[in-house]
């Protein structure tokens, strides 16, 4: 839903807030007002051409910005037009371009008039549109589709020509060759080769600090004999008898210590030539690494996934064969569900544009005729073709049509397809009609409430008095400056709007009684 449209030196209008509910929103106002610069700005968010003669005279830019509630979250689109240089577009806050503003644009609102963004004028929107209507089943054929182009990726995985397929052969054999005499094992190597390498590399230093570190705690070393005199100075006095006891404790344990220091440095061996072989292994697996994966586990991996491929490459007669089969399969598949969609979509087709149709009458093209037309199976090529009047040949909507009848094409349509953007915009709708006639696209709008925000551009009363909420844009002149005000009309103030529109005498009591009739009618 767009909440609010800030606007400043568009046109006439220097500056100009418009803060929008849900439900239907009439913009009225006497011809030349800005009404339609109101939709022009709108055009400006979603992407529309930045004209620099769009910018009001004598103010260095134009300013468009718009509030959206995107399924509860806030979006806001700004655009800046210079009067000289190149306009710009930020999406929350952010420099964006104008193609990313067109793209999120057309996934919030839809304009309907003169103007390019209008989903419904793009044929993949069509499409889209005609399987909603006909409840086409989708599903069946893109698993089908999906499935072959699966096989279709495999069978080109699988390899190209001879010589292509020959060389890789010889690549891979000679990869699996070098794996094979490594004869990696264990993913975690390089670690207890490191670990290895640490004891090797110092086998001489830790053996003569064990053997010293021996010697000084052994009972006839430094700490072992000095150890022994101090507990010996302690025996027999009886304050000191626990000290005592614990120094006793503690001449054994360096004791012990002593020995297990002795035993290991006579374990520690010097071995240049493991030494040797530990760093040429890790040489070796930093080199697989380089080649083949960031890890030894990548690197065994690799490994494992070589030895299929070159399975499959030395049986690729057999398995070309196979998914040659497998593919003819598949391909008879995805035409036998492209046929079932396409009689689906043609059967539709014939429904909607009858329907489409059907709803132009009571619009005020009596002559006008949709029909939408399926290309071959299955049907992905959708074209809604009007013809305006009789005798002459269904055409695209954008060459078919004038804003005016365009916009009450696009009516028609939304009221049988509902989906589409959250806001639709109507501009000229209302275009060479009126009377009853004007009633039926007043109540044609209110209906599409019931899933869009809609904000229509009128002239009629008949329109206007259908909306949830009016907004009259009024245009200023003083002689020598030009501005122009919005104001949400409630109440009183909306009863002599209705009124000027009526007849242009908003004071015409018989204007005032008319437009409260509309009021009434409208909303029962």
């Amino acid at each position: 839903m767009l909440t609010e449209l800030a606007v400043e030196n568009l046109g006439v209008i220097e500056r100009l807030n418009l803060v929008l509910g849900p439900g239907m929103t009439a913009l009225t106002g006497e011809t030349g007002a800005g009404k339609t610069l109101v939709v022009t700005a709108v055009d400006l968010l979603l992407g529309g051409r930045a004209n620099p003669s769009l910018v009001r005279l004598g103010a260095d830019e134009a300013t468009v910005e718009g509030r959206f509630d995107n399924q509860g979250e806030e979006v806001v689109l700004r655009r800046v037009v210079p009067a000289d240089g190149r306009a710009r577009a930020y999406v929350d806050g952010r420099l964006a371009s104008a193609a990313t503003l067109a793209e999120l644009g057309a996934e919030l609102v839809d304009l309907h008039g003169q103007h390019e963004h209008q989903s419904l004028l793009r044929r993949v929107h069509q499409r889209a549109a005609l399987d909603r209507f006909g409840d086409v089943d989708l599903v069946p054929l893109m698993e089908a589709r999906a499935a072959l182009a699966d096989l279709n990726r495999r069978r080109a995985e699988l390899g190209g020509d001879e010589r292509s397929r020959a060389r890789e052969i010889e690549l891979c054999r000679f990869q699996l060759d070098e794996l094979d005499k490594a004869g990696l094992e264990n993913p975690d190597e390089e670690e207890g080769l490191k670990a290895e390498e640490a004891v090797l590399a110092d086998a001489t230093a830790s053996r003569d600090a064990a053997r010293q570190a021996a010697m000084t705690m052994g009972a006839d070393g430094a700490v072992g004999a000095g150890l022994a005199q101090i507990a010996a100075a302690l025996e027999s006095r009886p304050p000191l008898e626990g000290h005592h006891e614990r120094l006793v404790n503690l001449v054994a344990e360096v004791g012990d210590l002593s020995t297990e220091l002795r035993r290991t440095a006579e374990s520690i061996d010097e071995n240049p030539v493991r030494l040797t072989e530990v760093r040429q292994r890790q040489e070796l697996l930093v080199d697989l690494r380089r080649k083949y994966g960031e890890t030894v586990a990548e690197v065994m991996e690799f490994h494992r996934d070589l030895s299929v491929r070159l399975a499959e490459l030395e049986d690729f007669d057999r398995l070309a064969k196979d998914l040659d089969g497998e593919l003819d399969r598949r391909a008879g598949a995805v035409a036998e569900a492209g046929a079932t969609v396409g009689t689906a979509r043609r059967q539709a087709a014939l429904a909607l544009g009858e329907e489409v149709t059907a709803n132009l009458r009571e619009l005020a093209m009596a002559r006008a005729e949709v029909q939408v037309k399926v290309g071959d199976d299955p049907g992905d090529e959708v074209d809604i073709l009007l013809a305006a009047n009789s005798g002459v040949p269904g055409l695209p909507l954008t060459s078919a049509a004038s804003g005016g009848e365009l916009a009450r094409v696009m009516l028609a349509l939304r009221l049988v397809v509902s989906a589409g953007p959250p806001v639709l915009v109507f501009d000229e709708v209302d275009a060479g009609i009126g009377g009853q006639v004007a009633q039926t696209v007043g109540r044609a709008l209110s209906r599409l409430t019931a899933d869009h925000q809609v904000l229509v551009v009128t002239h009629l009363p008949q329109v206007a008095a259908c909306a949830d909420r009016q907004v009259s844009i009024v245009k200023h002149d003083d002689g020598s400056t030009t501005s122009v005000t919005a104001e949400t009309l409630e109440g009183e103030e909306r009863i002599v709007e209705l009124s000027r529109m009526l007849s242009g005498s908003p004071d015409s009591e018989s204007a005032r009684r008319h437009a409260s009739e509309l009021l009434e009618m409208s909303r029962g």
